[in-house]
C-alpha cells in the first residue's frame, strides 16, 4: 500500500445546450485542428490533472517512444469539456476528464473508454466573492451561478441545488469556462461560481469564500482514450497507463516537487498549489476503473436526463455498461 498524504432544468444561457453536451459538434478554440498522424501519440495535459503535468515535465513518454519513431504531442485542456471535444474529434488519443464528463461523453455516443483512474479529488465547490450576501445553497434560488457545462462543477451545482430543495429551474446557470466563471464571480455578474482547482484555490487565497463543499459531489479524474486508439495501438495505451502509474508513484514520493510543477504550469503561488495537492487530492488509489467509480456514476447519470444533456435513460445504462476498459490498469497493478 502506498503511503497516504493526499486527502483532503436548469436555466442556462441559450447557446449552451446545443453547443456542448447534446450534440457531437465541437466547440472551443482549436477543436479538431490538431494533426494526429499514426506515428504520433497525442494526449492532453491539464492543471486539474497533476499526473499529466509530471509526465510532461519529465518527458518520460518521449524517452520511450522516440527510438520507435513515434513523436509525442501535448494539447492543453482548459476543462473536461475541452478534453472531451478533442477526443470526439480524434484530435487527441488520450485525455483527462472528470468522471461525470466522461460518462456524459459516452452516453452521447462518443467512442471513448476509460483506461485508468488518476485521482479522487475534491476539486469543485460553490464559491462566492468576498463580502457576498450569499451564504447558503438556498440563497441561490432566483439567482445566477457560473459553471462550465459538461464538467464536474456544473453537475456539482445541480446536485447541490436538488439536495437543498432548490428548484434548479429557478437558478440561471451561465455556461462559462472555469477561469471566466471566476472573473464573473469576482466582478459581481453572477451570485456564485462552481469553481475548479487550481483556479478555485487561487481565488480562495485572494479572499473568495468556498460557500458550499461536499466531497461526495465530486467525481474521480478519469483517463480516457478513443476506441480506435485502443484497438490499433494497445501497446501505446499500455505505455500511457504505465507512465501515469510511474507519475503517481513519483508524486507520492515527491509531494513538494509535485506542488512546484503545478504552481509553475498553472501560474499560481506555491501555497495555492500545495492546497490543491495536499488537501484536495487523493492520488493514493487504484488505477483500475471499477465498482467505486460505477457507484458514483450511477448516482449522477439520471441528472443528465433531468438537465436535458442526454435524451433517454437507456443511453446512460448503455454507457455505464461500456465505458470502462480496465485491462491496461489491471496489467499495471500486477507489476
Amino acid at each position: 500500500m502506498r503511503s497516504t498524504f493526499f486527502r483532503g432544468a436548469v436555466t442556462v444561457a441559450t447557446t449552451v445546450a446545443a453547443s456542448v453536451a447534446l450534440s457531437g459538434c465541437l466547440v472551443g478554440e482549436g477543436s479538431g485542428s490538431i494533426d494526429n498522424p499514426d506515428d504520433t501519440l497525442t494526449l492532453d495535459y491539464a492543471t486539474y490533472s497533476p499526473l499529466s503535468l509530471i509526465i510532461k515535465e519529465h518527458g518520460w513518454l518521449e524517452e520511450e517512444l522516440t527510438d520507435q519513431g513515434v513523436s509525442v504531442e501535448w494539447v492543453y485542456s482548459a476543462g473536461s469539456n475541452r478534453a472531451n471535444e478533442n477526443l470526439r474529434a480524434e484530435a487527441i488519443d488520450v485525455g483527462s476528464a472528470a468522471g461525470s464528463a466522461s460518462l456524459l461523453n459516452r452516453a452521447n455516443g462518443a467512442p471513448v473508454k476509460t483506461i485508468a483512474i488518476t485521482n479522487q479529488p475534491e476539486w469543485s465547490a460553490l464559491v462566492t466573492a468576498e463580502g457576498s450576501d450569499v451564504s447558503s445553497v438556498e440563497d441561490l434560488a432566483g439567482g445566477t451561478v457560473a459553471a462550465t457545462r459538461g464538467t464536474d462543477p456544473f453537475f456539482f451545482v445541480v446536485q447541490a441545488l436538488q439536495e437543498h430543495g432548490v428548484d434548479p429551474d429557478s437558478v440561471e446557470i451561465q455556461n462559462l469556462q472555469h477561469a471566466d466563471g471566476r472573473q464573473a464571480m469576482e466582478q459581481g455578474s453572477v451570485d456564485a461560481w462552481a469553481g475548479l482547482d487550481p483556479i478555485m484555490a487561487g481565488a480562495e487565497a485572494e479572499g473568495a469564500q468556498l460557500m458550499y463543499r461536499d466531497v461526495d459531489l465530486n467525481t474521480y479524474n478519469f483517463l480516457n482514450a478513443t476506441e480506435e486508439f485502443i484497438e490499433e495501438h494497445p501497446d501505446r495505451a499500455q505505455l500511457v497507463v504505465d507512465t501515469y502509474e510511474r507519475a503517481r508513484d513519483w508524486a507520492l514520493q515527491n509531494p513538494e516537487e509535485t506542488a512546484e510543477i503545478l504552481a509553475e504550469e498553472a501560474g499560481i503561488e506555491i501555497d495555492v498549489a500545495e492546497t490543491v495537492i495536499f488537501e484536495r487530492s487523493n492520488l493514493d488509489i487504484s488505477p483500475v476503473p471499477g465498482e467505486d467509480q460505477l457507484s458514483v456514476l450511477s448516482t449522477i447519470g439520471p441528472i443528465f436526463v433531468d438537465t436535458g444533456d442526454v435524451d433517454r435513460p437507456e443511453h446512460i445504462e448503455t454507457a455505464l455498461d461500456e465505458i470502462f476498459e480496465p485491462r491496461f490498469a489491471e496489467q499495471t497493478e500486477e507489476h
